[in-house]
């Protein structure tokens, strides 16, 4: 048998062992029993490179439900195009800062398990809500939500690591307990979301931080410094070129978009760093499809 030959016989039986492998797979599609779900995410993780060609046949499968199911197991998996699901956020206009960050950590960790990053967030907000004593000033709840996170649970800047892109990335953040500015902050905000305390991101030119504007004078906390509590005559130091006479737009909260425009910004920067231009690249098409989009909507 020439070479040729038995690399297709050897490919129909890989097709073979793979049909007799996951046929019983099939049937528990649409079983709603925790224990045959929780077994069936086992064996998909357990053999992840599998499981995804499995159940992107099985999206495509004439049975419309046994398709939906397997749709849904792609997306609770993570076993998504990361980078598609980023530039149709973008395109949406429809911004949300949770959803959005873990987006964009998609393009880059596309198997990694959302469940486990939300979880952490809300085991975060649960202790800081065990120690809240309404009604409470907001000074004293970022001191409770600085004493958990920073204290309690270690968050903390990345110093020596500074330029790792892990930092920029939510869940490796949240894994790691070290994170850039603009990472710190961001989960700062989603705490205090889940508390039902508003807080904004602040764009400063030197430090990305937290504002506070619900009392009569608005107070900013920085998360990279252990949640450091500034007035704004104290935010000074970090305005660049700025006077504080002047500074009065960089004082105030970002969007959604611009907040992951840095943060798409800052990935281009350590990707470089990092001898990674394919990755940088990536990044400055983000950044490039943001503006672009931007444009259009000042231009309507």
């Amino acid at each position: 048998m020439g070479e040729g030959a038995t690399m297709i016989s050897m490919e129909i039986h890989d097709k073979e062992r793979f049909a007799r492998r996951w046929k019983p797979f099939r049937s528990l599609l649409d079983d709603e029993s925790p224990l045959v779900r929780k077994a069936l995410l086992d064996q998909l993780k357990d053999n992840a490179e599998e499981g995804v060609v499995f159940l992107r046949e099985m999206a495509d499968d004439e049975d419309p439900l046994l398709a939906r199911h397997a749709q849904d197991l792609i997306k609770s998996l993570g076993w998504v195009d990361g980078v598609s699901g980023f530039i149709d956020f973008i395109r949406s206009q429809r911004y949300e800062l949770e959803t959005g960050w873990f987006l964009l950590d998609r393009t880059v960790y596309p198997r990694f398990e959302l469940s486990s990053a939300t979880l952490l967030l809300d085991k975060l907000s649960d202790r800081c809500r065990e120690l809240l004593t309404p009604p409470m000033l907001p000074l004293e709840i970022c001191s409770v939500m600085n004493r958990v996170l920073f204290h309690e649970y270690g968050f903390r800047g990345a110093g020596k690591d500074f330029e790792n892109p892990q930092n920029s990335f939510l869940h490796r953040v949240l894994e790691r307990r070290k994170g850039l500015p603009i990472t710190l902050s961001v989960i700062y905000i989603l705490i205090a979301r889940r508390l039902g305390f508003d807080l904004e991101p602040i764009g400063l030119p030197g430090r990305f931080m937290v504002g506070c504007f619900s009392e009569e004078r608005p107070f900013y906390v920085d998360p990279w410094s252990g949640g450091r509590i500034h007035e704004i005559d104290q935010v000074e130091e970090f305005l660049g070129d700025y006077s504080i006479e002047d500074s009065g737009s960089a004082l105030l909260p970002v969007t959604v978009a611009d907040t992951l425009v840095r943060g798409c910004r800052n990935l281009i920067h350590h990707y470089l760093k990092a001898e990674d231009p394919e990755k940088s690249g990536l990044f400055t098409t983000f950044v490039l499809e943001f503006e672009r989009i931007q444009r259009i909507a000042a231009s309507a």
